[in-house]
């Protein structure tokens, strides 16, 4: 779009933005999975809502506890949060933000600058999937999600399990130590199994939730502005 067809519908109009990150994800998984997943599911969102527009992704996130593993590029949580605020302090001239975030890292960042945003009367609605506390990175969830999104990124044949206890178990230990020193491959879960079948459900739930949120929070904007 041109300045002018933005200028023409913007204050009408959601923005959503796609939060994701640069990293490690298994052996089998390509670094862009949580980009890919925040904007495949803000992309639906749009698709769903004639008064969404979709914004480029911000693909770089809060992702220290995967610095052992090559190819993850980090910009910590400081930035994180600074960005998204220039972000939604940038985007008043539309009627909301809306930042659907695919990274769990990226959680305490974005909290923080939504509550910044907030405390200076920006509309600003925080979304991320949800999921099991035993699946949490490079699992069988994002492994069906990605077969379902670009199933060429994944190789299966090097798809295996890595640490499979309950997150909240591990937690010290990855913010003491990162990822690498509960999981040599980097994986949280079991992506044996995953099926492209499976993550079109995932996707689809996960879409209406977003789809759920984004109607509750955009009425209840509508509301109080009048």
């Amino acid at each position: 779009m041109t300045w002018p067809e933005v200028a023409a519908v913007a204050a009408s109009s959601l923005l959503a933005v796609p939060v994701g990150s640069t990293e490690q994800h298994g052996p089998h998984l390509p670094l862009t999975v949580d980009t890919d997943i925040a904007a495949a599911l803000a992309e639906t969102l749009a698709r769903e809502r004639d008064d969404v527009l979709l914004a480029p992704a911000v693909s770089y996130g809060s992702s220290g506890e995967h610095a052992g593993f090559a190819g993850t590029l980090s910009v910590g949580q400081e930035a994180v949060e600074s960005v998204l605020v220039e972000l939604g302090r940038s985007a008043d001239a539309f009627a909301g933000v809306v930042l659907v975030s695919g990274h769990g890292g990226n959680a305490a960042p974005l909290a923080r600058a939504v509550a910044r945003l907030r405390r200076e009367g920006r509309r600003v609605l925080p979304w991320s999937p949800t999921g099991s506390p035993t699946d949490t990175h490079a699992g069988r969830t994002e492994t069906s999600v990605m077969l379902a999104l670009r199933p060429e990124t994944v190789r299966t044949h090097l798809a295996e399990p890595g640490d499979v206890r309950p997150l909240p178990e591990l937690l010290p230990h990855l913010r003491a130590s990162g990822v690498r020193a509960v999981s040599a491959n980097g994986v949280l879960g079991d992506p044996v199994g995953a099926t492209a079948e499976e993550g079109r459900r995932i996707l689809a739930a996960w879409s209406s939730d977003l789809l759920t949120a984004t109607a509750r929070w955009a009425d209840a904007t509508k509301t109080a502005a009048h």
